[in-house]
């Protein structure tokens, strides 16, 4: 008997993904206040810069009031799932307010109606990269464990009022980045030129886990048709040489990666972890019942963004025929490269599908992937990005193979389906989307939607269940 699986399920789930602090604008508008995400910069990578002349998240490209014509853009597509996040400034615009602010709920609660009416499931990210700066401001970051409480009463607010219009929860947007310098301010409203970062870094980390765990307790107990995952960001890790010592550099770097997944799916703080942390002098201040409270409240999958892989090797001194890149250490010569400097490897997609399926035999969902390009918008309106639809069509091709070899992936949302403002370098330039923008990096343009070539290739994939991704 052939048990091998051909092709994607027929419920396969196609879509994209956006930040809500990414793309909606409107940053003062209904009630809403500042989040840490208000205060990035244009073109200043993981930084913060509370003086500049410009932020582009305060507009972004309107989505607050465009959302309904871009859903239907998505919809167009054949999108059946729409990833977004919740601005937690919107519900809770200081994070200390007795009451949510009902314009924010109203907004929600329509949008994801919408998607809904459209043939749309919606997949939600309750905290991406954004935190009320009032918070921030007043109580530092996550590593001050009330940062719980506050997280847990907007979880509650959110769940009891959205519980019908969602299907999947994320509890944190790459969970394991609250632990990476510098986006540290993004993931956990750590200041990446703190004292004791390192300390901070993981603290703020354990009380996420707390956090997110009693997250999947609530929303299990009071959404129980929905399902909770975790989000992380992989990287497939590659050793320089077949040194041994390049290859254990290499596994080393994986379990600091696994380590976000194995606490989250596997409820307890894996034994290797507590060498890290004696070795680099880190003291995790765990309260009675922080283990029990993640050992009983698992997530029920797994999401993770993937666009790039990475090479590690052991020695710290760089020899002259080593060419690094200050996104990725290590440049790898058997790969080409975007703009911006990332790595383009379909293949390390597929090797991260079986390594988690391995490792963890949950369900698997790529929640986040896409190539950052500069598009030209033609005299006509077009945009021809044959760039984009090779690298989608490699990378979806990486996972049906990966499903062939035993895989269970369910899902798929590129980043972005629409041309957001960049998270890393705060630039409209850098475009993911299959729809394109009329906007620059200084907020200029008339903020029209075109269509890409993009966009038809991936509806027609779509249409086809990627059973032909020509």
């Amino acid at each position: 008997m052939n048990k091998v699986k051909k092709g994607f399920p027929k419920n396969f789930l196609w879509g994209g993904a956006i930040a809500a602090n990414q793309a909606e604008g409107a940053y003062l508008e209904d009630g809403k206040q500042m989040s840490t995400a208000d205060i990035k910069a244009r073109g200043f990578f993981g930084g913060i810069r509370r003086d500049a002349d410009y932020y582009p998240t305060h507009k972004a490209i309107d989505f607050y009031h465009k959302y309904k014509c871009d859903l239907k853009l998505f919809a167009e597509a054949k999108f059946n799932i729409f990833r977004t996040s919740i601005n937690w400034t919107r519900i809770y615009p200081t994070g200390l307010e007795e009451h949510p602010n009902e314009k924010g709920i109203k907004y929600y609660k329509e949008m994801f109606g919408y998607c809904h009416s459209l043939g749309m499931k919606v997949m939600v990210t309750i905290s991406h990269y954004e935190t009320p700066l009032y918070l921030v401001d007043h109580y530092g970051g996550w590593d001050n464990r009330k940062f719980i409480e506050f997280y847990m009463k907007f979880v509650k607010t959110i769940v009891d009022e959205l519980k019908d219009d969602v299907d999947y929860w994320l509890t944190f947007n790459e969970i394991g980045n609250a632990a990476v310098k510098p986006i540290c301010w993004d993931a956990a409203g750590i200041d990446p030129e703190s004292k004791n970062l390192l300390q901070r870094m993981y603290q703020a980390a354990h009380h996420q886990f707390v956090a997110s765990a009693l997250a999947v307790k609530y929303i299990h107990e009071n959404a129980p048709l929905s399902k909770v995952g975790a989000m992380i960001a992989y990287k497939t890790v590659y050793p320089y040489t077949c040194d041994p010592k390049d290859v254990e550099a290499a596994e080393n770097a994986k379990r600091k990666e696994y380590f976000f997944s194995d606490v989250q799916v596997r409820g307890y703080y894996p034994s290797y972890i507590w060498k890290y942390f004696e070795d680099h002098h880190i003291n995790i201040e765990m309260q009675i019942g922080d283990e029990e409270i993640i050992a009983a409240y698992p997530v029920d999958f797994i999401t993770f963004s993937y666009y790039r892989s990475r090479v590690v090797r052991a020695s710290e001194e760089e020899p002259s025929e080593i060419t690094t890149n200050t996104l990725e250490g290590l440049t790898n010569p058997y790969l080409p490269k975007t703009a911006w400097g990332w790595s383009i490897d379909p293949l390390g997609l597929k090797l991260a599908l079986k390594d988690l399926w391995d490792r963890y035999q949950k369900p698997l969902f790529v929640s986040e992937n896409g190539l950052g390009a500069t598009d030209e918008l033609t005299a006509d309106f077009k945009v021809h990005d044959s760039y984009r639809i090779d690298y989608m069509r490699k990378h979806i091709q990486a996972m049906k193979e990966a499903i062939e070899e035993g895989v269970y992936l369910f899902g798929y949302t590129m980043w972005g389906p629409i041309d957001i403002v960049s998270n890393g370098t705060g630039q409209m330039s850098k475009r993911y989307g299959i729809i394109y923008v009329d906007l620059d990096d200084d907020g200029n343009g008339t903020g029209e939607r075109y269509k890409k070539d993009s966009f038809e290739w991936y509806k027609n994939v779509i249409s086809n269940n990627g059973e032909s991704l020509k």
